[in-house]
C-alpha cells in the first residue's frame, strides 16, 4: 500500500488531497495517515497542508524495493527483492533462498552487513547506507565449468553501469576486482549449487563502495564519492547495474561468451602485465596474455609454457 501511495504522490506534481488518495486506493483517511507516518519514519519528506493535501518533497537515500523497482524496466533481474537494513551476509540468505526455489533474478539486498565476505574467506566492510551490497540468484542452463564467465559478466556490467550513471571509468582486475585509479572500488563473489555436469543455481554477490568517505576506506581502496567528489545516487546506480546485468546475461544465453569476453578485454588491467598467481597450493608467475572462452586466465611463464588459471589470487608485479 505504501508503494501505491508513493506512486500517486510521484505522478502528481503538486499537492494531492487525502480524499483523492483514499478514494483511489480504497482505504480510509485514517489508514492513509498511518501509512504516511510510516513513510516519514522511513525517511520520506512528505508535507501535509490542510485543504491542499500531501506532497512528496524528497526521498531517502535507501535502497528500498519500491524505489529500485520504479522505472527499472527489467523483465527478469530485480523483479523480486528481499530488503534488509542489517544482516550478516546477503550471500548466506541468497543461497538459502536459492535452495528454497526462489525464481531467477531474485535479489537479496542489504544496507549493511556484519559478516560480509569476499573471495578466499576475506571479509568485506559494509558501512550502512554507504555502499551497494547485494546477491543475485541466477539459474542458467549451462555447465558449472562456464560459471566463471558470469563473474566476468557481472564485472563488465558494473563498469558499464558506473560509466552510464556517473561518467567515471572503472576497470577490472581478473577475476573479480573492480578498480579505479588502481584502487579497489568493488568486488564480486560467485557461489554455486551444482552437480558435476548440471548447475542448479548460482549466486553472484556484489559489493561496491559508493558514498564512503576517505576516512572510512581501507588502504588501497576508493569509492565513487571520492572519485567524483560528490554523493552518488545509489538507487539510480543500482538500477543501472541491474539493467546492464540483464542485457549482458540475455546476450550470453543467446550468443555465448564471446561478447562478454570481448567487453572484459576492453575493461581489464590484467592482460599484458606480469602477474603472480596463487591458485590452491600452487604458485605461478608469468605474463597474463589472454582470457579463454570459459573465463580462465592464460598465463605464460618464463619457460614459454602457457597455463590456464580458473581460480586464484592474482597480484600484479610492478
Amino acid at each position: 500500500m505504501q508503494e501505491k501511495i508513493l506512486e500517486t504522490l510521484k505522478i502528481k506534481p503538486g499537492y494531492v488531497s487525502g480524499e483523492e488518495i483514499s478514494s483511489h486506493l480504497g482505504i480510509s483517511r485514517q489508514a492513509l495517515w498511518k501509512h504516511i507516518q510510516e513513510l516519514r519514519d522511513s525517511g520520506y519528506d512528505i508535507v501535509a497542508v490542510p485543504h491542499l493535501g500531501y506532497k512528496l518533497h524528497g526521498s531517502p537515500d535507501r535502497l528500498l524495493p519500491f524505489e529500485i523497482g520504479d522505472k527499472l524496466n527489467t523483465r527478469l533481474i530485480g523483479k523480486k527483492i528481499y530488503y534488509h537494513e542489517t544482516i550478516p551476509s546477503t550471500m548466506d540468505i541468497a543461497l538459502q533462498k536459492g535452495l528454497e526455489g526462489a525464481p531467477e533474478g531474485t535479489i537479496v539486498l542489504a544496507e549493511s552487513q556484519t559478516k560480509g565476505r569476499g573471495r578466499l574467506g576475506r571479509g568485506w566492510v559494509s558501512p550502512k547506507y554507504k555502499g551497494i551490497y547485494l546477491s543475485l540468484i541466477l539459474r542458467p542452463r549451462i555447465s558449472p565449468l562456464q560459471a566463471p564467465v558470469l563473474t566476468l559478466l557481472a564485472s563488465v556490467s558494473i563498469c558499464e553501469a558506473i560509466k552510464e550513471a556517473t561518467g567515471l571509468e572503472a576497470k577490472i582486475k581478473w577475476p573479480n576486482d573492480i578498480l579505479m585509479h588502481n584502487k579497489k572500488l568493488g568486488g564480486i563473489l560467485t557461489e554455486l549449487s551444482a552437480e558435476t555436469d548440471q548447475m542448479h543455481f548460482m549466486v553472484i554477490g556484489i559489493g561496491l563502495n559508493v558514498n564512503l568517505d576517505k576516512g572510512s576506506l581501507l588502504e588501497h581502496a576508493t569509492s565513487l564519492k571520492e572519485e567524483k567528489q560528490e554523493n552518488i545516487n545509489r538507487v539510480g546506480l543500482l538500477q543501472e547495474i541491474l539493467r546492464q546485468i540483464e542485457q549482458n546475461y540475455n546476450n550470453f544465453l543467446k550468443k555465448g561468451s564471446g561478447a562478454v569476453i570481448e567487453k572484459w578485454r576492453n575493461y581489464n588491467v590484467t592482460l599484458g602485465h606480469r602477474v603472480k598467481v596463487a591458485a590452491h597450493k600452487e604458485h605461478l608467475e608469468g605474463i597474463a596474455i589472454d582470457i579463454d572462452t570459459d573465463g580462465g586466465l592464460l598465463v605464460r611463464n618464463d619457460s614459454g609454457l602457457v597455463r590456464k588459471i580458473m581460480a586464484g589470487d592474482v597480484t600484479h608485479c610492478r
